[in-house]
């Protein structure tokens, strides 16, 4: 048994404006579920598929307070390329932000809902990636995570150091998970967080107990929550959805 990581979720106070933003960002589809949630996936693309990790909105009145433990980093093909995607961005609503960051070549942003993202510079390792290059998270300790969430799903582990670890999908295509070492603590819900599935067949509570082996928390939502909520070694939450 494993799962997958098949989407981000990510509070708005306007899903369906924070959405078509990153629709638009990204070059993908909308759709939605009903009010106060909206979908966003590659165009013809066939839900689940390693080749992307889609984003749910859901509306949310909760503002936002602190900088987001999770983000997204965008891909491009060359400096040319990264002015022209900051200026797109720019234009569609989004803005400069600093998180401290420094002198960098990469160029951290922030989207309507001041939800910070990176556009990176270009870099051989997502040239296959998709818009999306990584998925990234911030942790204490990117060995503790990288042990979890390699056990926790089939993804493959390409990199683990102290300060970051990398893994991909065993497929070898779509985005990539990235575990970055930050002093922040985890202070709130997080706003942005992961979604995984487990596979057709599979027993979602086999899962959650597997899981829980590995580390994991559960957090009960009442009987309202349809899916099942965690939380990871270092109480990042996390959404095991049903098989698919």
């Amino acid at each position: 048994m494993a799962t997958r990581l098949v989407q981000i979720n990510m509070k708005a106070r306007d899903d369906s404006a924070l959405g078509g933003f990153w629709a638009e960002a990204l070059g993908w589809g909308v759709s939605s579920e009903g009010p106060g949630v909206t979908n966003l996936e590659p165009e013809g693309f066939a839900y689940p598929d390693p080749v992307a990790v889609c984003i749910d909105l859901i509306a949310s009145p909760e503002p936002k307070t602190v900088k987001n433990r999770v983000h997204v980093d965008l891909a491009t093909t060359s400096a040319a390329h990264q002015a022209e995607v900051v200026a797109r961005l720019k234009e569609l609503g989004a803005t400069s932000a600093d998180v401290g960051q420094g002198d960098v070549p990469w160029t951290v942003m922030a989207d309507p809902e001041g939800n910070e993202f990176c556009v990176l510079d270009p870099r051989p390792l997502y040239r296959d990636t998709g818009p999306i290059a990584a998925v990234v998270v911030d942790c204490a300790d990117p060995r503790a995570m990288a042990r979890f969430w390699g056990e926790a799903m089939d993804w493959t582990v390409h990199e683990v150091t102290d300060h970051r670890a990398l893994l991909r999908s065993a497929k070898g295509v779509g985005p990539y998970l990235r575990f970055v070492r930050t002093p922040d603590v985890k202070t709130v819900w997080n706003r942005v967080h992961l979604d995984v599935r487990p596979y057709p067949g599979d027993d979602v509570e086999a899962e959650a107990a597997r899981l829980r082996t590995l580390g994991a928390t559960a957090i009960d939502l009442g009987d309202d929550v349809r899916w099942t909520v965690m939380a990871d070694p270092e109480g990042n939450e996390f959404c095991l959805l049903a098989p698919a």
